[in-house]
């Protein structure tokens, strides 16, 4: 590598972590949003009612809600789909279901 590269590489990393310590949280602020995002979750989905977890256990209780959130729109879909493919819904039926969708 030239010495030109070199000292360009060099200069772009000293500008990103001048950039990225600029954007750094503190740890009070990592806390806080921590406890909103534990807030958000649903009383069974922390573990055991728990009301102070480690970021680790937050986050991983956090993805476990989201996976199962995404798992109940699936089933929804495929319900409503089978639904309106049904011979009871009418098209006006079907029409409004489709609007209130949009």
């Amino acid at each position: 590598m030239s010495s030109s590269r070199r000292s360009r590489t060099r200069r772009a990393g000293s500008s990103l972590s001048s950039s990225s310590s600029s954007r750094s949280i503190s740890e009070d602020q990592i806390s806080e949003l921590l406890s909103k995002l534990q807030a958000l979750l649903p009383e069974s989905q922390t573990r055991n009612g728990a009301h102070r977890g480690s970021a680790a256990r937050v986050l991983q209780d956090t993805c476990s809600y989201i996976r199962s959130l995404h798992q109940e729109v699936d089933n929804l879909s495929e319900t409503l789909a089978e639904l309106l493919s049904s011979a009871d819904v009418t098209s006006d039926q079907a029409a409004i279901i489709r609007s209130l969708l949009m």
